[in-house]
Parts: structure tokens; sequence; C-alpha cells
């Protein structure tokens, strides 16, 4: 494990000497004589632990440590103290501090604390960046590009009303972002939003999780269902992919949408549901009426307001804003800091065409994150989008480097091979296979 821990005492022989102990745990190790100087460094550097004296020329400890954890909540202070002065490290318990050790008396525990501290920093940070990690509404949308704000000006619009939405465009340009802002736009948003992808179930079990079923209706409904329609009531319901639905149960929607009634699965009294529809595709839907796959009614009920996302080709002007805004979320999910960005890094993604837009990207940053070294993002870490010539001939060096590659995805699914292969871009059995193939477990 990791970690960027400061050390505070004015005893510069202790100081050095703890910085040396904890540089040969691999720590990232910086010390500070003063409180003055350490406050300091913590304004330049992201650090994890501190470890400091009770003692200081310039500085009470104890009161030292009410100061930085009202600054840096998310880091962890151990106190060191001379024997006589442990009720001084209790009252900066108080105040905050994770532990405390005495000098000279306590040296073998030193090392296993860090570690425990490092384990709370993990937890510390977990808290913090949840709730506000995460945008809700259109904060989550991000560009300054004119296509995006266009997009941007009509969903703030349409979320004041209660029409129904269809948002087009290529997978991956952000629909369900889209579809989340107006949710939160709107006046249902203390109520559920609930989604579902119409192409990931088959017709049966698309209708069970859209309607509802009671027990017995089929076989393995061993007990009701709720639907997602019930689920929605006076939310929004949003369904991507709408393009890939059964004709047989877009009937069965447009007569929910045209009466708000339906019936579940093996039942016969009618229930009720209040919900905003917003749908998505990224098929053509005229011509799909055309070859008979979508129903025009259906259609037109759908298409009250439709606003169409541009794909990230025609908005590059924000890709690295976008790349910035993923950087930082798998930072503070991989617990990496300081993290080091090249010019070139951001070169070489506006050279790619980003056929899967933004999830495209996303992919591409974190895949980067776990390939980059010294923690310096650069074109070297986007594999996939080098413009190095493969080298035909050295087949050993190309397999040397897809080893590396799997082993370091593996690494951070911490062994989730199924994690791993989405990463990868390839099929499960592919993984497995490569995996006898270069003899990795």
């Amino acid at each position: 494990m990791s970690g960027n821990i400061l050390i505070i005492d004015d005893e510069i022989k202790l100081l050095k000497l703890l910085g040396m102990i904890l540089s040969q745990e691999n720590f990232n190790v910086k010390e500070a004589s003063t409180a003055r100087s350490a406050m300091t460094m913590l304004e330049q550097y992201d650090f994890d632990v501190v470890l400091s004296d009770v003692r200081l020329p310039d500085a009470f400890g104890v009161e030292l440590v009410r100061s930085i954890k009202t600054k840096y909540p998310q880091l962890e202070i151990i106190l060191m103290t001379a024997f006589g002065n442990i009720t001084d490290a209790v009252q900066a318990m108080k105040n905050g501090a994770y532990d405390y050790l005495v000098k000279g008396d306590d040296n073998e525990k030193i090392i296993p604390l860090v570690y425990k501290a490092l384990e709370k920093v993990k937890d510390n940070r977990i808290k913090t960046i949840q709730p506000t990690g995460v945008s809700k509404g259109f904060g989550q949308i991000i560009g300054i590009s004119p296509l995006i704000l266009q997009a941007k000006k009509l969903a703030e619009k349409v979320a004041l009303t209660d029409a129904a939405v269809l948002l087009t465009g290529e997978t991956g340009t952000g629909k369900e972002v889209f579809a989340n802002a107006i949710h939160e736009g709107s006046e249902r948003k203390k109520n559920n939003f609930v989604a579902i992808n119409c192409s990931a179930f088959s017709k049966e079990i698309l209708e069970s999780e859209l309607f509802g079923h009671k027990q017995g209706s089929f076989t393995g409904a061993l007990k009701d269902k709720k639907g997602l329609l019930e689920e929605a009531h006076g939310g929004t319901l949003f369904l991507d992919e709408m393009g890939e639905m059964p004709i047989e149960l877009q009937a069965k929607l447009l007569r929910v949408l045209e009466t708000g009634e339906f019936i579940k699965m093996g039942e016969t009294k009618v229930s009720k549901s209040d919900f905003r529809l917003i749908a998505a595709t990224n098929r053509n839907l005229e011509e799909e009426i055309r070859q008979g796959n979508f129903r025009e009614d259906l259609y037109f009920r759908l298409n009250v307001f439709e606003i169409t996302l541009p794909a990230l080709r025609e908005r590059k002007e924000d890709l690295k804003m976008l790349a910035k805004n993923f950087i930082d979320i798998f930072s503070h999910k991989l617990h990496l800091s300081s993290i080091q960005v090249s010019p070139d890094y951001y070169k070489m993604l506006e050279k790619n065409n980003w056929k899967g837009n933004i999830r495209e990207l996303r992919n591409a940053v974190e895949r980067s994150l776990i390939l980059m070294n010294d923690n310096i993002l650069d074109a070297e870490s986007l594999p996939h989008y080098s413009e190095k010539p493969a080298q035909e001939s050295d087949s050993l060096s190309m397999r040397s480097l897809e080893k590396i590659h799997i082993q370091k995805v593996l690494q951070y699914t911490k062994g989730n091979k199924a994690e791993a292969a989405r990463l990868l871009e390839i099929g499960i059995a592919t993984l497995y296979r490569k995996l006898e193939e270069y003899g990795l477990k």
C-alpha cells in the first residue's frame, strides 16, 4: 500500500530517522520542522497521514490537529509525544487525531499504525467523495461547445414541463446523463428516477421488468414482483435503447402512455401509474417504422420533444474538460494523488475519432490511469491510440506488452476477470485463453 506521509518534528535527527524508516516502506515522505512549514506543504501536496510531535517551536500539537482536520478532514494524524505528555495526546485524539505514539517506547508500532491510518484514510475519502463527487442535475453535463450548450438549453426548458422527451444520438453520447438531469430539474425530482435498457432483456423478461408479475404467472415467477412502471409512479421512467423494444410490447406501452393504466403479467385487475417518460435511441426510428420494426403511433407519442445529442467528434473543444473530469473521478476511486498530465496526453486524445463517444473516452482515461508510470499521464498511457507502428517481426515484444497489460488490468480489478475483460474490451473466453497462453492465474 502506498501513501503520502508528512512528518513534523523539530528534532532533526528523529525527523530524518523517521523519514528513512517510512521511505523504506515505499511511502512518499516529506519532512517539516515547524508547524508553519508543515501547513505550507499541506497546501502544496496531497497527504494521507501526518506524524507530528506534540511540542513544536511555533505551535501546540493538540491545537494543530484541530486546524489540520478542519481544513483537510480526509487525512489522519498520528501524534508523537514524550511519556509525560500523554494527556496532551489524549486531548489531541478528542480534537480528531487518529492515535498517538510515545517516543522511544513505541518505535515498533510506527509502521503498523501508519498502515492502519491509511486504511482509515480510504474510508474517509469514500465518505467525503460520495456526496460531492457526483454532480446532480444539469451540473452533470460538461462542455462549452455550442452543440452541447444548445442541447442543455433545450433540456432545461423541457424539464420544467411534464412532456415526454426523446433523446437521440450515437451510442455513448450521454443520453442517460441528460435524462437524469431532466428529472432532477423537474417537479418530480423528489420521486424515483427509474432506468432500464430495452436491449438488455428478452421480450418476456422486459415485460416482467416493466409491468411486474404475479406469482406463478410464468415459469420462474416464484413471488409477486413490482414493475418499473409502478416504481416510477410520481417520478420518471427512462427507457434506453427504445428502438430495441419488441413490437408486441410497444402496443402495451402505448396504452399506458395514453391511459396511465396497465395490467401486471398474470393479473386481471388494472393498476395505475403517473410517471414522466424519457426515451432514448441511437436508431433512426423513422427508418424503423418504414421497416415495420417500430409503431408509428408510439413514435408520435414519444416524440413530443426531441433533443439530439452531438457526437464527441463534433465537440472536440470539450474533450480536455471531459478528460479532466474522468481523471478526477478515477483518481479518487483508485486513491491516487499528485497526478501529472503531460500535454501530449491531451494531444493524443484529440487525434482519436471517438466512435464510442464519451463512454469510450471514459474507458480510455480509466485504462490510462492503470497503465501510467510514476503518476504521469502521457501519450504512452494510451496504448489503444498510440501512433507508433506495430513491429510485426518482433512478435515476442508484442506478446510481452500484452501480458504486462493484462497483468496490470487484473491487478486493478483485484482478480475480477469479468471486470478485466470489460476494461480490455475482449470476451471473457478470450481473456481465459490469453491467461492460459501467458501462464497467468
